[in-house]
């Protein structure tokens, strides 16, 4: 018997707030759920620093990867089975990469990246191709096998209807996540119509539609995205949390490179500030560690390290306004100057931060992030692009979202024992932006 077809002498379930449960059959997957590399999602929350403004937000990368395993599950078990268009051959593929999809994330993983150059996708492919016990249990399907699991993730397997599963604009990723962080935010606006998605769910050669008859369920869950975006993932004072996360680990690396003497050592991220990270090192990185280091820097000589720590902790956050880059460009320079003048350094204390969404978008070929079209399957068998059916959709459609705010520590600027002038002037500023 071929390993891929080992079955466990009984499913096993999750317990899952989103799905009910989440089950398993296959032995593979079962064995890829207990490797170390896999238990670490635990430790990685799904949004990063979101749990400082949505209390609630405290679920895992680990909670997600299931959730995404087990809608691919439901869709190549119930939706596609005995259907001519899919090859049954893919279906344990289709499964593992469902399941290991996230799992080269990092701690805080987006700040990680910006500031040490890392990329999960690339530690995702390392750790599914290295000497891992994801590896290992891989292997037992066949010597290929961790390759082309690492390919559907990396987008480049050659049947694009499997990649499509877990990465297109309507996949399990993205229908496992709108609704989970709906449900740990507390929030309305992730939620919309699975099941009927799925029941209207066609699997073609090379991508998934649907059938006309669900494009109301399918404009629902384009609306909910877009909600999801601006209320929860674009918030700014989670994006107020980033930004002091991502100048502390910024600050830690200038004082290293500067020869600094740390009163604890920073064992863990000196490969990242080298930016000589193996995978092992990398497979010790998760948010209690890190966590464990800015606790312990809350106390370091260096004032900026110890400030930013301190604020990151205990939530003490930066102010923001409404500011346009593109149009304030000469306020940022007058504001950098005006902060050196009260002592207060405008490379950590003064930030831009900027977010943008596209929604939706058609195909437009050769563009950057070029994106799939969302299809919908005609009564007479023609496929049409979801934005010339949908006016919601063709409302919103190719247009680019993009929201500038200006953070600084307003604490700082209200003690105005010292620099009191100065301070007065930057807050007089800031007002009038506020």
């Amino acid at each position: 018997m071929q390993h891929s077809n080992v079955k466990l002498s009984e499913e096993k379930v999750f317990k899952d707030p989103v799905h009910r449960y989440a089950h398993v059959r296959d032995k593979i997957i079962w064995d890829l759920i207990g490797t170390k590399e896999f238990q670490r999602l635990r430790r990685i929350k799904q949004l990063g620093t979101t749990y400082l403004t949505f209390h609630g937000a405290e679920h895992s990368r680990f909670n997600h990867s299931l959730g995404v395993y087990e809608i691919v599950r439901r869709i190549v078990d119930d939706v596609f089975k005995g259907r001519p268009e899919w090859n049954e051959n893919e279906r344990l593929l289709s499964l593992c990469a469902a399941l290991l999809h996230d799992l080269g994330h990092g701690p805080f993983s987006h700040s990680f990246e910006k500031v040490y150059h890392t990329d999960h996708e690339f530690f995702t492919r390392q750790i599914i191709l290295g000497d891992t016990e994801v590896n290992a249990v891989l292997q037992r399907v066949g010597p290929d096998f961790p390759q082309k699991v690492a390919d559907v993730v990396g987008k480049t397997y050659e049947d694009k209807l499997v990649v499509s599963l877990i990465s297109s604009q309507i996949d399990a990723d993205r229908m496992d996540y709108l609704q989970r962080d709906a449900y740990f935010t507390g929030v309305s606006y992730g939620h919309f119509d699975m099941e009927r998605i799925l029941r209207v769910m066609r699997p073609l050669e090379d991508q998934v539609v649907f059938k006309f008859t669900g494009m109301h369920a399918v404009e629902d869950y384009i609306m909910s995205r877009y909600q999801m975006y601006w209320q929860v993932y674009f918030h700014p004072v989670t994006r107020s949390a980033e930004v002091i996360l991502t100048k502390i680990l910024q600050r830690a690396k200038a004082l290293y490179e500067n020869s600094y003497t740390f009163k604890y050592e920073p064992t863990h991220f000196i490969s990242l500030f080298e930016e000589k990270v193996t995978l092992e090192d990398y497979l010790k990185l998760d948010e209690a560690v890190i966590l464990y280091y800015f606790q312990m820097w809350e106390d370091e000589e260096d004032y900026i390290l110890s400030d930013l720590c301190n604020r990151f902790m205990n939530r003490n956050l930066l102010k923001y306004v409404e500011f346009d880059p593109a149009k304030e460009y000469k306020l940022l320079g007058t504001l950098d100057e005006l902060f050196r003048k009260a002592e207060i350094d405008p490379d950590y204390y003064l930030a831009v931060d900027s977010s943008s969404d596209l929604p939706y978008d058609f195909y437009r070929p050769g563009e950057e992030e070029e994106r799939l079209p969302i299809h919908l399957l005609m009564p007479n068998g023609e496929l049409r692009e979801l934005s010339r059916e949908s006016t919601i959709v063709q409302a919103i459609s190719g247009k680019r979202r993009t929201d500038h705010k200006l953070y600084y520590p307003e604490d700082f600027l209200l003690d105005q024992s010292k620099h009191g002038k100065t301070k007065q002037q930057i807050l007089s500023i800031l007002k009038k932006h506020g």
